[in-house]
């Protein structure tokens, strides 16, 4: 009876490791995608190209999010056009710009959502990395994906808040 009741311990006990390693999958296809990404992709809202390449590593809600600000991006450029789009630069991350290298840190959460801390950094050629922290959200949809990104570096001219606030903004821009 206690080789049994030991058994099914260490079963339970190895089952949050095994979720944890698929956390920690996901988050790094989900980077490994963004910095194998074409030069000027990761630029504003992804186009459908873009978006199709990442459209498994992320939940159907953020799927759905990015393409309605895709829309709204739409709309914005139809009526306005010598206007710059609605959002400029990389949204996957708070630095304009958008990292050139990743570092996933601890996860923390339950089975249906976990939140990682993700060191980021970006060195461009004679200057010196620019270094950083976000918060990766995924939520178990099907398996781990992401679900939203919290810009947490407080740069003086980056994406602050979250990118799910942002994309929100963009479609309320243009309705």
């Amino acid at each position: 009876m206690r080789k049994a009741a030991a058994l099914a311990i260490l079963v339970l006990a190895a089952l949050p490791a095994r979720a944890q390693d698929a956390v920690s999958m996901a988050a790094n296809d989900f980077y490994k995608a963004l910095l194998a990404a074409p030069a000027g992709s990761g630029d504003g809202i992804p186009d459908a190209a873009t978006r199709a390449r990442l459209a498994p590593l992320l939940t159907p809600r953020l799927n759905k999010a990015l393409a309605d600000a895709a829309g709204a991006e739409a709309r914005f450029k139809a009526r306005n056009k010598d206007s710059p789009p609605l959002m400029e630069g990389d949204i996957f991350s708070s630095l304009f710009e958008g990292p050139t290298q990743f570092q996933l840190g601890a996860c923390r959460g339950d089975d249906k959502t976990q939140r990682c801390a993700v060191s980021l950094s970006r060195q461009d050629p004679g200057k010196p990395a620019v270094r950083w922290t976000d918060a990766l959200v995924l939520a178990n949809s099907g398996g781990w994906k992401v679900d939203d990104i919290g810009y947490d570096a407080n740069f003086a001219f980056g994406n602050t808040g979250t990118l799910d606030q942002m994309l929100k903004m963009a479609v309320s821009e243009a309705p």
